[in-house]
């Protein structure tokens, strides 16, 4: 039989998903990619080649600056923490306790929310009469404008984003830890190894490539921040939660300059495929060690 006749029904079964994946991934990033260097009129159906016009206008705009800066603080911030909390949590989870059983459940309760209802939720929470001014005021404390201060809004997004998808990377870690032989650390004790010596030297290098993969995954996640700042605050006060993704959403659909948005996405994209590499390049790096 031949290699193409071997290959065949191979390529048959696969044709649906790759045809699948050209329509909705590999089309919408070409038409975007060309998009960027016109000037696009869909009222008129006017379309004029410009180069990289677009491309400067985005760059020399002071918002999209802005937007650029939020969305990497809130990339760093949020997903730094996520993780460092979710294997806080998954350190004490991988033990059993009293009540286990139920808390496990509990703690991966925010996941499971829809975004929706999380910003529902929270943004009750963060009302100036809300839950959390009401527990500074009987703190004797004054209350916060939690989502109408430009130097908090941000910020409280971030909160919102680590309630919600902590229980992720908390539950990636998790299965982690739970790989681990327990022989392993046996033997350490009984070498005389204490507790923060296994932990050191033999949890956390066991289980670093779990907690680079919960790292990547809420990092290309909060970079394309868009539902929250949505439901939240509208990228506001001013541009104080202007996210790259509200930034092309108001260019594209609010003002309808497409060039530019189509422009915006594409330094999203390139931005996000360059920290997607990093990590890639490090957990290569660190499988070849």
């Amino acid at each position: 039989m031949s290699r193409s006749r071997r290959y065949l029904p191979l390529l048959v079964l696969m044709s649906p998903a790759a045809l699948v994946l050209v329509v909705l991934a590999l089309y919408p990033v070409a038409r975007v990619l060309i998009d960027s260097f016109f000037s696009v009129d869909y009222a008129s159906g006017h379309r004029a080649f410009i180069g990289l016009a677009n491309y400067r206008s985005v760059i020399t705009d002071d918002e999209f600056g802005t937007s650029f800066v939020n969305t990497i603080q809130f990339m760093i911030v949020a997903s730094i923490l996520e993780v460092l909390f979710g294997l806080a949590l998954a350190l004490l989870f991988v033990r059993p306790f009293p009540g286990r059983r139920i808390a496990l459940p509990l703690a991966v309760l925010p996941m499971m929310l829809s975004t929706l209802v999380c910003s529902a939720i929270w943004r009750n929470w963060l009302n100036y009469s809300g839950f959390l001014n009401a527990l500074l005021t009987a703190a004797g404390l004054p209350r916060v404008l939690w989502l109408s201060d430009p130097h908090l809004a941000l910020w409280s997004l971030m909160l919102v984003d680590i309630w919600q998808w902590t229980p992720m990377a908390f539950l990636i870690i998790l299965a982690g830890l739970q790989s681990i032989p327990p022989e392993i650390t046996e033997a350490a004790r009984s070498d005389g190894a204490n507790e923060w010596q296994c932990l050191r030297y033999i949890t956390l290098p066991l289980v670093a490539p779990h907690v680079v993969l919960a790292l990547l995954l809420r990092s290309i996640d909060t970079f394309k921040l868009f539902d929250k700042v949505y439901a939240l605050t509208g990228g506001g006060p001013g541009n104080a939660t202007q996210t790259l993704s509200t930034y092309i959403y108001d260019t594209g659909f609010r003002f309808f300059n497409v060039g530019p948005a189509s422009a915006a996405s594409v330094l999203m994209l390139v931005t996000c495929a360059v920290l997607v590499s990093g990590y890639i390049w490090k957990s290569a790096v660190r499988r070849d060690r």
